[in-house]
């Protein structure tokens, strides 16, 4: 280690609450303007068919940047990279406010502008997953992913009250501006008080194009047998997670009514159990072997996908929605410290872009299965069967010695 990276692994502490502070106010803008674009098109449309075509636009902009932006995160300034996306999303989000307040207020704006923030999303990914090994030392990062967890649920808990509270006595444009000024908050805060060194690759003059770049990147995931397995699991996992992660709101609407607070309510259930999850996982850290609590949620994720689908009463479906929470840190956390322990840092951006390109790739082919068919096919069917696909997914999990022996800590390997 350098005497660059003893310098900030020194002030580590000091560098990640200013990181995660500055991503926490850009996160709980973008929050209140997702859920706000959400509920006004389910409260407005009550379609499944529009809901797939929301869901595509915030997806699939960030499907197709993956390969590139994971590139990008391997060969330039990776804090610059976190902070053009933030700028990106505020900029179009400061000119949709304006459509609206002069009265273009369409449907289709908001698909755009859903695109728009899925293409800085796909920028911001790699390298946010990337740039946290070079600001916590190793043995430092399942808390502090854990702790994130945590940050993140609570701006689920703040962020519907706070939508729900706007949407009901101002207009939607409001919500808009609020986003702008966070982003810029969050902006100048890495810009002004963030010092973070830049990666060796990055340091280093540039001698292969972005395609050969890329090219190895996937060479590397093809030749790592941990990986190649690992990604096979989360493909078919957020296909699984479709109905539980989409149409839950939509659900909600068509059994228990159609009233803004009980939209509301099953957010906040969620984002308390993430909360309460986030805390479990960076105090406990899971079970010794990483893959065994990534079993362990997806279990418990199974269950409750089940559960939402048979249970009759609105707060026994809440309860169900928080343990679901609970679980999810509990999932997160484990999957994304693997990838820091486990993938050399040159190689890290390019990585967290495959499996952003897999998890943006996997929903909306799971909407675009599902979507479609809750229009003529009760929600409650679909979260039964894909429940009971994710726990046999999960025991399969289990089953995989590769995987098994991928998550033992490197002192038990032998």
């Amino acid at each position: 280690m350098n005497t660059v990276e003893n310098r900030v692994y020194e002030n580590w502490r000091r560098n990640i609450i200013l990181f995660l502070t500055s991503q926490t106010i850009s996160l709980f803008g973008s929050m209140l303007v997702q859920y706000a674009i959400m509920w006004y098109i389910t409260l407005t449309t009550e379609s499944g068919m529009m809901m797939t075509v929301f869901i595509l636009c915030g997806f699939l902009p960030t499907f197709i940047l993956s390969p590139v932006a994971g590139v990008w995160a391997d060969r330039y300034n990776r804090k610059r990279l976190i902070m053009l996306a933030d700028s990106l999303i505020a900029f179009a989000t400061l000119i949709l406010a304006i459509l609206f307040l002069m009265g273009y207020d369409a449907i289709w704006l908001l698909f755009v502008m859903a695109a728009v923030r899925a293409f800085g999303t796909g920028i911001q990914m790699p390298a946010v997953g990337a740039i946290l090994p070079q600001i916590v030392p190793k043995d430092m990062l399942t808390k502090v992913n854990g702790i994130n967890g945590s940050i993140q649920a609570i701006m689920m808990f703040v962020s519907p009250i706070v939508s729900a509270a706007l949407l009901g006595f101002a207009p939607l444009e409001t919500i808009f501006f609020i986003d702008v000024i966070t982003a810029a908050i969050a902006v100048l805060t890495l810009l002004f008080f963030l010092k973070i060194p830049v990666h060796e690759k990055a340091a280093d003059k540039q001698t292969t194009s972005y395609f050969s770049d890329f090219k190895l990147g996937l060479q590397y995931v093809n030749n790592h047998k941990f990986l190649k397995s690992f990604f096979l699991f989360f493909a078919v996992f957020f296909v699984l997670m479709a109905p539980a992660s989409f149409l839950t709101p939509l659900q909600v609407t068509r059994t228990f009514g159609d009233e803004v607070w009980r939209l509301s309510a099953i957010e906040i259930a969620f984002s308390i159990g993430m909360m309460i999850g986030g805390g479990v996982i960076a105090s406990w850290g899971g079970f010794e072997n990483r893959i065994k609590t990534l079993g362990f949620a997806s279990v418990i994720m199974g269950l409750c996908t089940f559960a939402l689908g048979v249970v009759p009463n609105f707060w026994i479906y809440f309860a169900f929605m928080l343990l679901f929470g609970v679980a999810m840190p509990i999932f997160n956390t484990p999957a994304n410290v693997l990838l820091q322990e486990k993938v050399e840092e040159d190689f890290l951006g390019r990585v967290f872009g495959v499996m952003g390109m897999i998890s943006t790739s996997m929903m909306p082919l799971g909407m675009l299965i599902f979507g479609p068919i809750a229009d003529f096919i009760k929600i409650e069917w679909l979260l039964i069967g894909t429940g009971i696909f994710i726990i046999i997914l999960a025991i399969l999990l289990w089953r995989n010695k590769g995987l098994l022996e991928a998550g033992n800590p490197i002192s038990k390997k032998i």
